[in-house]
């Protein structure tokens, strides 16, 4: 029994060396999240210089070489927790990034950049390995078709495709003499969650919003456009990913070694008390119990809990219209309406259309 007392007393050296530092503060894993949620609230303040650069990292950062990430790689491992990563996102996530930076490249007037976005982010959304979900933004194909239109090109394969994928609601012929486009976007976006005994399931609780309409009124016209997509919908429609797999190998790695543990002390438990001191059995048991032990230890290292780090301030649906307007001043109220035609909230945006052949760009949230 000596030697079982000796390796006993190793234990804990034994488990800080297995053990994830998950507890330690490492906020460059969280850069690219924190360059998300703070460019969302730029552009709901308007603030669209502000949220240039951050979204301009964010895309640098999407479209580089992932693969040489060791933290990623890392976070594939039992004794790493896959919050130990550097954060991308989910494919609806990183989809958001390049739709946003692709209204700004539309409103510094250079729709042909904000087209390269649009499909940029129709890639993103590629990411999933369920062929019925692949690529299935309505509003990136119309968007992509528009601008086409604009530049000279054919685009009824896009638009088709959009109006396919549209489940919000109908989608107009594009209109390429329209001079005033408007991006909307309403409601709470949905957030991440782990189920499973040992949080090893990435789940999500989808969003919501009161309003499914936007109404525009100005220069005695009057348009609704309902909205294009929906968060939520996209993020639980991502199918098989490799990542469940992976997390799935370590909940079933983990509950091996932690049943293994338990019936190895107990056994061994049994059988040193029952024998004879300095007896065979008295040796098997001791083996037994520091056997039982170290899986112990293996399994409480063993981190198998999804990355439920989430872009928690998008919004829960999206959606675009265009109208025309002639040069000069102008007052649009837009009013955000419920499934009844209610108003749950109302903006007022001043225009000054400007005579040339740039399109006027508006970005209008419900949120705050």
């Amino acid at each position: 029994m000596r030697s079982l007392v000796a390796l006993l007393l190793l234990l804990p050296l034994l488990a800080s060396g297995c053990a994830s530092t998950g507890g330690s503060s490492q906020p460059a894993r969280d850069a690219l999240l924190v360059k998300y949620r703070t460019a969302s609230d730029h552009m709901r303040r308007a603030e669209f210089s502000a949220a240039k650069p951050l979204l301009d990292d964010a895309v640098a950062t999407l479209g580089g070489i992932t693969a040489g990430d060791t933290a990623a790689r890392s976070a594939r491992g039992y004794f790493k927790s896959e919050s130990s990563k550097n954060f991308r996102g989910e494919p609806y996530e990183r989809v958001m990034a390049y739709y946003y930076r692709a209204i700004l490249y539309w409103m510094d007037g250079e729709p042909d950049n904000a087209r390269a976005c649009f499909r940029s982010a129709q890639l993103q959304d590629a990411d999933a390995q369920d062929g019925t979900y692949q690529a299935d933004f309505a509003i990136l194909d119309y968007l992509d078709g528009l601008v086409t239109t604009k530049l000279g090109g054919g685009a009824a394969e896009l638009l088709a495709r959009a109006r396919s994928n549209a489940r919000l609601g109908p989608l107009p012929d594009f209109d390429p003499e329209a001079n005033v486009l408007v991006f909307f976007e309403m409601g709470h976006g949905p957030t991440k969650y782990g189920a499973g005994e040992y949080g090893e399931q990435l789940r999500f609780r989808p969003g919501g919003s009161r309003a499914s309409v936007l109404q525009l009124r100005v220069a005695s016209q009057t348009l609704r456009a309902p909205g294009a997509d929906d968060l939520s919908f996209q993020a639980t429609t991502r199918g098989g990913r490799q990542m469940d797999y992976v997390l799935a190998n370590k909940a079933v790695f983990k509950g091996s070694t932690d049943s293994f543990g338990n019936a190895a002390i107990l056994s061994g438990a049994i059988l040193a008390s029952t024998a004879g001191r300095r007896s065979a059995a008295d040796e098997v048991g001791a083996g037994l119990l520091v056997a039982g032990l170290l899986s112990k230890v293996i399994s409480a290292a063993t981190t198998p809990s999804a990355d439920t780090r989430t872009w928690d301030n998008l919004p829960n649906v999206i959606g675009f219209t265009s109208l025309r307007l002639p040069t000069g001043q102008h007052q649009l109220v837009a009013e955000f309406l419920d499934s009844t035609g209610r108003p749950v909230l109302s903006r007022e945006v001043s225009l000054n259309i400007l005579a040339g052949t740039r399109d006027t760009v508006l970005f209008i949230s419900d949120r705050p």
